[in-house]
């Protein structure tokens, strides 16, 4: 198990990996996307518009929209075959290439016959891509559908979107399910933002690296060199034989949560390092960090495994 993390070089860039635009259903024009998200203190983005038949199969181009302090990696919301509920897959796919193959997906509507959700997850992983499933929650996704698609590196556990609109946007149920099956996953907050509800700057990672480019930021990506947040920050965590010791931005609740109800919490007034035991967490063979904030906002580590 590593003993301390975000300890590799540079520095935390914010992002939202999840986002559309007019080049699908968004409201707004790229350029507008952008736009929007470097004034609210983003450092990059990806723009995931619907990779279907109905928009052209768009892989939006926003490489016009970077400057010294704001970068985007291109992306897509791919969809294909069915789930278990006869609805159509959402794969959010960071880093594809422009030339990306589509599949038979003229619509929003399953296609008898059509690519596998998995077979289009590896195919984009192969391509170079960052995989993640999205909204389990809001898809209603079966436990069966999450272990078919083995070539992601995360899910989805925050939608921002899916909790303004539905409340139906975690995805930890899912995540733990993967994991207690031993498939090293992690997880990411989005907005999935459309921008025509409150549908934005709710969700995001923190990732860290060298520089603010899109080569750096998706190879921390699939390293796993990020955290994810709704509002607090996460500085360090550190593994000794005792247990846990976590710093962050001011935090009322300090959580490591392990397998089944395994769990240390802590509780206290505006903690920025909270120490945690091991005692009940003995039995697991992963665990993941949360912080809670006053405002009930709250951070997430990726998971833990404890074999080194």
């Amino acid at each position: 198990m590593p003993t301390s993390f975000f300890t590799s070089a540079g520095k935390f860039h914010r992002g939202n990996l999840h986002t559309h635009s007019t080049g699908s259903d968004g409201i707004l024009s790229p350029q507008e996307v952008c736009r929007r998200y470097q004034a609210e203190g983003y450092d990059f983005i990806s723009l995931t518009d619907h990779f279907v038949g109905l928009f052209d199969y768009p892989i939006t181009d926003t490489t016009a929209f970077h400057n010294d302090r704001f970068t985007t990696i291109p992306g897509a919301e791919l969809h294909t075959g069915s789930m278990d509920n006869g609805h159509l897959w959402h794969i959010v796919a960071v880093g594809l290439p422009r030339d990306f193959a589509a599949p038979d997906a003229p619509h929003f509507r399953p296609v008898k016959g059509s690519e596998s959700a998995a077979s289009i997850a590896q195919r984009a992983r192969d391509a170079g891509a960052f995989v993640a499933i999205a909204h389990p929650h809001w898809s209603g996704m079966s436990e069966a559908d999450a272990h078919t698609i083995t070539a992601a590196h995360a899910v989805e556990i925050y939608n921002h979107g899916c909790v303004v609109d539905n409340d139906r946007g975690e995805g930890f149920m899912t995540l733990e399910h993967l994991l207690n099956r031993g498939r090293k996953l992690n997880m990411i907050a989005t907005d999935d933002a459309h921008f025509n509800t409150p549908d934005f700057f709710g969700g995001w990672v923190m990732v860290k690296a060298t520089q603010n480019s899109p080569e750096a930021l998706l190879a921390a990506l699939k390293a796993g060199e990020y955290y994810s947040s709704t509002g607090p920050q996460i500085n360090d965590i550190r593994i000794s034989d005792e247990g846990v010791e976590v710093d962050c931005s001011s935090a009322a609740t300090i959580i490591v949560q392990g397998q089944g109800t395994s769990m240390a919490t802590l509780h206290g007034q505006s903690m920025t390092t909270g120490r945690l035991s091991f005692e009940r967490l003995t039995d697991s063979p992963w665990m993941r960090v949360t912080v809670i904030d006053r405002a009930g906002k709250r951070a997430w580590s990726n998971p833990i495994w404890r074999e080194t």
